[in-house]
């Protein structure tokens, strides 16, 4: 069987295991299914998200021109402590920011090589947490802006990190904490503005990735130097896909590079 497409960051379903898609234009896979199967991908030519160019990419899918242009590319995705749609101060795109901004987000801690602070709009729980490869998460606030939560996090990360070790994530080099006490132990560092938001649950949230092998070290694919690669699915987390030969291969950090894919 072979396809081909873009590609962008796989869906996700929450479920035992959680299931994923690989969504191309015209078709769609179920990586799951592809699981102790050869796959090949190929690449064919670079596809910018937005443009639809085929230029180089920059980031997050996009060529260089559009990074630096377009609304969904803003300084306050990566740094949410600097949206100011609550202001009614554009940066790019004062409708689009208010779209986005102006919602309910989430402050959490997730587990995927070490506990970590997140933010992330409310829509996209657990689909964020999914996307770490974190196998245990909890809610602390819930606000009403992206600004709020931004400055909840720089708050909080004087006392925790807020990056995932990626490396220990895929080997599974993870222990299980107590993210009731965590969470707890850091309601003293909230921002005043914030406190009135604290959520005050001891439901944490478990996630079971579907990995039949994980790898010992890891190799990354990287396809403007290896444009063409053939190995054995063992397993998919976070944006991951996991391969015998302990080579793994980001799909969200090879966003808006066109590929082929070839299935035995």
């Amino acid at each position: 069987m072979q396809y081909e497409g873009v590609l962008q960051k796989m869906q996700t379903e929450l479920g035992t295991p959680i299931q994923y898609y690989l969504v191309f234009e015209n078709d769609f896979l179920n990586m799951n299914q592809l699981l102790g199967k050869h796959l090949q991908i190929d690449f064919i030519k670079y596809q910018c998200l937005s443009c639809g160019k085929d230029l180089p990419i920059y980031r997050q899918g996009f060529c260089k021109t559009c990074f630096y242009k377009i609304p969904t590319a803003g300084d306050w995705i990566m740094r949410p402590e600097l949206s100011t749609a609550h202001l009614d101060k554009e940066d790019r795109d004062l409708e689009y920011e208010k779209k986005v901004q102006l919602q309910p987000h989430i402050v959490y801690l997730a587990n995927s090589s070490n506990i970590k602070v997140g933010v992330t709009r409310k829509s996209q729980i657990p689909t964020r947490w999914i996307d770490q490869g974190a196998h245990e998460a909890i809610e602390i606030v819930e606000v009403p802006n992206r600004y709020l939560a931004g400055i909840t996090e720089v708050a909080l990360k004087e006392h925790l990190s807020d990056k995932t070790n990626w490396r220990k994530m895929l080997t599974n080099d993870v222990k299980d904490e107590n993210l009731v006490e965590w969470r707890d132990r850091l309601k003293e560092y909230l921002p005043k503005e914030v406190v009135e938001y604290y959520i005050d649950t001891n439901q944490e949230t478990h996630l079971q990735f579907p990995v039949l092998q994980y790898p010992e070290k890891v190799n990354s694919l990287n396809l403007d130097k290896k444009p063409s690669y053939k190995g054995i699915l063992k397993g998919i987390k976070g944006q991951y896909l996991i391969f015998e030969d302990n080579t793994v291969f980001n799909i969200r950090g090879n966003e808006g590079y066109y590929v082929g894919l070839r299935i035995d």
